[in-house]
């Protein structure tokens, strides 16, 4: 299994990937997974302590390849 992470992106704008994915013919559950994951932040401050996450699972090096290719580069900063 190849993990890749996507840090700083909506959940609307990942779940537009996934479904893309799925527009492409992978099958979530056979060719791929993921889990979105919020930010955490302190209780005294807004500075996040970890940032919001999706870690998308491969279960084929082909996926994971050009996954990282088309996706990896958009990341949202700030939004």
């Amino acid at each position: 299994m190849i993990s890749i992470n996507i840090l700083h992106t909506k959940p609307d704008r990942i779940m537009d990937i996934v479904r893309e994915l799925r527009t492409m013919g992978m099958v979530q559950g056979k060719d791929f997974d993921f889990a979105f994951n919020q930010a955490s932040y302190n209780n005294d401050s807004w500075e996040a302590v970890s940032p919001r996450c999706t870690v998308f699972y491969f279960y084929t090096e082909k996926y994971a390849t050009f996954f990282a290719l088309k996706y990896t580069g958009e990341t949202e900063w700030g939004t």
